[in-house]
C-alpha cells in the first residue's frame, strides 16, 4: 500500500503573520555606565537596546534564531539623560523569503516626573536573517499588515529595502 504523499515540514506553505503578533516593547533605567563624555546616553546603547528589542521580534516572528544583517537606518533626535527611563516600541515592517526589516522606536522619560510625557528620541530599522543552527537562512512567514499604519510601514520598508539593494548593485557594479 503506498503512503501518503505528505508535504515535509519545511515544505508546508507559512501561515502569514499580523505585524502585532510578534510586536514588542522592551525599557530600562539608564545610569551613568552608559553615558558618554556630555553626559548623555551613548548613542550606541540606544542602537544596543533597539538591537534587542528587533532581535526579539525577529526570533519570534520567523519562528526560530534570527540574526541581525544591517543596520539600515538610525535617527537620534533627542539626546537620552542618565536616570531616563527608556523605552523600545519594535515590529517587523516588511517580511521576505528570509530575512524581515524591524522597525524601532525609542522613547525616553524622567525616572522620577511620571508627568512629563514620553519623548520620542529615536528611531531605527534593522534587517534580521532567520537561521538554520547551520546558519545557513531559511524561509519565515510572510507578513499580513491589518492597519492603514501597518501597511505605510510596509510600503516604505520596501522602498528601504529597493534602495540597499540598488545601491548593492551599484558597489557592485562598479568594482568590475
Amino acid at each position: 500500500m503506498p503512503e501518503s504523499v505528505q508535504p515535509k515540514p519545511s515544505e508546508e506553505p507559512l501561515r502569514p503573520l499580523p505585524p502585532s503578533y510578534t510586536r514588542v516593547s522592551l525599557g530600562q533605567v539608564v545610569t551613568s555606565r552608559e553615558a558618554n563624555l556630555l553626559g548623555n546616553i551613548h548613542g550606541g546603547e540606544i542602537v544596543k537596546l533597539a538591537d534587542s528589542a528587533a532581535g526579539v521580534v525577529a526570533q519570534r516572528h520567523s519562528g526560530g534564531p534570527a540574526v541581525t544583517a544591517a543596520l539600515d537606518e538610525v535617527t537620534f533626535l533627542e539626546p537620552v539623560h542618565v536616570g531616563d527611563i527608556v523605552r523600545t516600541y519594535a515590529q517587523v515592517n516588511w517580511a521576505g523569503r528570509s530575512s524581515m526589516e524591524v522597525g524601532v522606536r525609542i522613547e525616553a522619560q524622567p525616572w522620577d516626573d511620571p508627568t512629563v510625557t514620553s519623548l520620542h528620541v529615536a528611531s531605527a530599522y534593522f534587517v534580521f536573517v532567520a537561521i538554520t543552527p547551520e546558519g545557513r537562512s531559511r524561509p519565515i512567514p510572510p507578513l499580513r499588515p491589518e492597519t492603514p499604519d501597518e501597511v505605510r510601514r510596509q510600503r516604505e520598508a520596501e522602498i528601504r529595502r529597493a534602495h540597499r539593494l540598488a545601491r548593492r548593485e551599484e558597489i557592485e557594479a562598479a568594482r568590475g
